[in-house]
């Protein structure tokens, strides 16, 4: 499988009325930077918020990941993400729609409460993403709150030929495999809202365990950089899109 960087161009224009302003300063973060503008200072950052949620799973594991991958998207890409530990956000609070981006991941069981249901359609209906990987035992319930939520819009799996595979980082199989888990290939699905993609699920691979410090599973460096490659495809993906 060849992982190497590829050139990506930004996004030509940002139809009126189509995403919410948070999107739109985030679009914004993306495209700036001091090197374009002669005298400029620093970029403002674009926040990646972890998503804490209810029904015991662990929706705090895998505590070095998202630092790492925001670290690596910023040395790797044009991405000027915040660095340092994410904070963690829950549906239903008043910072969700401060947050463009959101990751969970877990061990377990996650449940959504009425009000949180409503509010993380609210969310990714007006320009949020989330991303959500298993961590091993996620998948049941969290499938079960996707089909309650958005019954009239089912996940689908998004083939090897999709963008997000190809915009960064060239995944030419789709996702990479991190940790054996089931067994059997990884799997991506997709939930789109207005023809734009609005949830990425990745299943069976386990990404964010590549992206913790080297010593916490032991993984291989390629399969750490795999992960972390495939991280920043997902990030510059929601970004652009």
């Amino acid at each position: 499988m060849n992982h190497q960087q590829r050139t990506h161009s930004p996004p030509r224009r940002l139809r009126a009325g189509t995403a919410s302003a948070v999107a739109v300063r985030t679009i914004a973060c993306l495209l700036l930077s001091s090197s374009a503008i002669p005298g400029a200072g620093a970029p403002p950052c674009t926040p990646v918020a972890r998503l804490r949620y209810g029904g015991g799973g662990d929706w705090y594991s895998n505590q070095t990941s998202v630092v790492n991958l925001k670290h690596f998207a910023n040395t790797h890409t044009t991405l000027v993400l915040c660095e340092g530990r994410e904070p963690a956000v829950a549906l239903s609070d008043d910072a969700l729609f401060s947050h463009p981006l959101l990751f969970a991941t877990g061990h377990g069981k996650i449940q959504f409460t009425p009000r949180e249901s409503t509010r993380l359609s609210e969310y990714l209906r007006s320009g949020g993403f989330l991303h959500v990987d298993d961590n091993f035992g996620l998948d049941e319930s969290f499938r079960a709150e996707i089909e309650r939520i958005f019954p009239e819009t089912p996940m689908v799996e998004l083939p090897p030929s999709h963008p997000i595979f190809h915009i960064g980082f060239e995944f030419s199989d789709g996702l990479p495999k991190i940790h054996e888990h089931h067994g059997g290939p990884p799997h991506a699905y997709g939930l789109y809202l207005h023809n734009r993609l609005a949830l990425f699920y990745s299943y069976n691979t386990d990404l964010s365990d590549g992206w913790e410090d080297a010593e916490v599973h032991g993984n291989s460096e390629a399969k750490r950089r795999a992960a972390l490659q495939m991280g920043t495809n997902v990030l510059i993906y929601a970004l652009t899109r």
